[in-house]
C-alpha cells in the first residue's frame, strides 16, 4: 500500500537491508501496531471528494496552562522526503539555526507495501535508533491508545516521553518560529513578523485547500466531479499567484516568510513528481514564468535545497521492465541543475542581496512571541473542512502588504 506522500526509497539505497512485509508484520505483532487506514476509503465524502483528516495532536506551544514548552533537545521532527507538509518544518528549523535544538529523522515506508505506514527501512534493524520504535504510529499509540487515524508526517515527538505531541502542519512552523525564538541567533531571519501575522495566517489558510492540498484532492478523489473541481481550483489559484509574483519577489514582498516555505514545498514537487499522479495536466510550473523563477530562486537557498531531495523524489517507484517515465526518462534528467536560478527576480526587491527580514537587536523573545491563531482546517467537522471554506479577504493575486515587507 503506497500513498501520495510516498516516501519509499529505492531498495538499493536501503541501508538497513531488505525490509519485507513479513518482517513488518512481525514487528507489528511485537508492538501492537495496526494497519494504516486508507485515505481513499476513510477520507472520502458522499460526493467522492477527498476530505483530509484533521490533525489530532494540535496542543500548541505557548504560555497558557497546559501548553507545550519549547525546550532544547527534547523534540524530534519525523518527516518524509516525498511529503511537502513535513518538508516545511525542517526547512524552517534550518533557516532559524535550530539544528542543534530540534533533531530530525527521515521516515520511509514499512515493508514492501507499507501496510503499517511510516517506518525506518534505512535504519539498522529497521527501527528508530533514538527511541527503538519500528513505526511512527507507536508514538501516536503512546500518546493516545485510542487513536485510530493515520500517523502522519510531520510529527513532532517528545523523545523523552516517546510520545507524539504535535502533528499540526498548519501551525507547527509557526511554533518553531515563535516559541523557539529564545534558541535562535539574535539576527535570525524573521519568517513570521509579529505585526503581519494576521495576513500571513489568512494567506496560509487559503493556500492549504487551493494549492497545498489540491494535488491530494486530485490524487485521492473518487469521482470525476470532485476531480474536475480540484483541478480547476488548483490552476485558477496558480494563475492568481503567477500574477502576484509578477511584481513581488516573494509572496509578501522583498523577504521570505513562512508563506513562501509552504508554497515552495508544493511547487517544487509538481514538475518532478506530483503531475504524474493526477492525469493530463494543463501546465507545468515551468510554464508559469514567475512561479518557475520564484521556485528556482528559493530552491537555491541552502536550507531549501538541502532538505528537498529533488533527485530522490523524481526517481521513486522505478518499475521492473523500465516501461514508465520514472524508469526510462527521469534518470537522464540533470537534477543538479534542474532548478538553476538566473537571479532575475532580484530586480523586484529594494534589497536585492538580502532575502530575509532580520530581528532587531533590541527585541527580546518575549517581545516577539504571541499566541498563535487556530485554523478551521483542524476542525473535526467535515463541513468545516470543505475546500470551499478556504476564503481570503483580499484576492490572492494581490499583496496586501505591498511596500511594507
Amino acid at each position: 500500500m503506497s500513498n501520495a506522500c510516498d516516501i519509499s526509497l529505492h531498495r538499493s539505497q536501503i541501508a538497513g537491508g531488505e525490509y519485507t512485509d513479513a518482517e513488518a508484520e512481525q514487528h507489528a505483532k511485537e508492538v501492537g501496531a495496526k494497519p494504516r487506514p486508507h485515505e481513499t476509503i476513510d477520507e472520502i465524502d458522499e460526493t467522492g471528494a477527498f476530505i483530509r483528516q484533521p490533525n489530532s495532536f494540535i496542543k500548541p506551544f505557548g504560555n497558557n496552562p497546559g501548553d507545550l514548552q519549547a525546550e532544547a533537545n527534547r523534540y524530534r521532527i519525523y518527516w518524509a522526503k516525498g511529503c511537502h507538509w513535513s518538508n516545511r518544518p525542517v526547512i524552517v528549523r534550518d533557516l532559524l539555526g535550530l539544528t542543534d535544538v530540534i533533531s530530525d529523522i527521515l521516515c520511509t515506508q514499512s515493508g514492501e507495501t507499507n501496510v503499517y505506514g511510516h517506518g525506518f527501512a534505512d535504519q539498522k534493524d529497521h527501527k528508530d535508533p533514538l527511541t527503538g520504535a519500528y513505526f511512527l504510529s507507536e508514538f501516536y499509540k503512546n500518546a493516545n491508545p485510542e487513536y485510530t487515524g493515520r500517523a502522519t508526517t510531520p510529527t513532532l515527538v517528545d523523545v523523552k516521553e516517546k510520545k507524539a505531541v504535535n502533528n499540526d502542519y498548519h501551525r507547527l512552523t509557526n511554533y518553531i518560529e515563535d516559541q523557539f525564538r529564545t534558541f535562535q541567533p539574535k539576527d535570525a531571519p524573521d519568517l513570521y513578523p509579529k505585526v503581519f501575522r494576521k495576513e500571513i495566517d489568512e494567506f496560509n489558510d487559503w493556500l492549504f485547500p487551493h494549492i497545498n492540498n489540491s494535488h491530494y484532492r486530485m490524487s485521492f478523489c473518487q469521482s470525476l466531479g470532485a476531480y474536475e473541481e480540484a483541478y480547476a481550483d488548483f490552476y485558477e489559484s496558480l494563475e492568481k499567484l503567477e500574477k502576484r509574483l509578477s511584481e513581488n519577489r516573494f509572496i509578501f514582498g522583498d523577504y521570505i516568510t513562512d508563506a513562501d516555505v509552504r508554497l515552495f514545498c508544493t511547487l517544487v514537487r509538481w514538475d518532478i513528481w506530483y503531475y504524474r499522479n493526477v492525469g493530463p495536466i494543463k501546465k507545468k510550473i515551468r510554464d508559469f514564468p514567475n512561479l518557475w523563477a520564484y521556485t528556482c530562486e528559493l530552491y537555491n537557498v541552502p536550507a531549501f535545497k538541502k532538505n528537498t531531495y529533488v533527485r530522490d523524489i523524481a526517481l521513486r517507484r522505478i518499475t521492473k521492465g523500465g516501461r514508465d517515465f520514472a524508469s526510462r526518462i527521469a534518470p537522464q534528467i540533470d537534477y543538479e541543475h534542474y532548478y538553476d536560478s538566473d537571479g532575475s527576480r532580484k530586480k523586484l526587491s529594494k534589497t536585492p542581496d538580502e532575502i530575509f527580514l532580520r530581528h532587531p537587536e533590541n527585541e527580546s523573545a518575549e517581545d516577539y512571541q504571541s499566541e498563535i491563531s487556530k485554523t478551521i482546517w483542524n476542525s473535526p467537522s467535515w463541513a468545516d473542512r470543505n475546500p470551499k471554506n478556504g476564503t481570503i479577504s483580499v484576492d490572492a493575486s494581490i499583496n496586501p502588504l505591498k511596500g511594507k515587507l
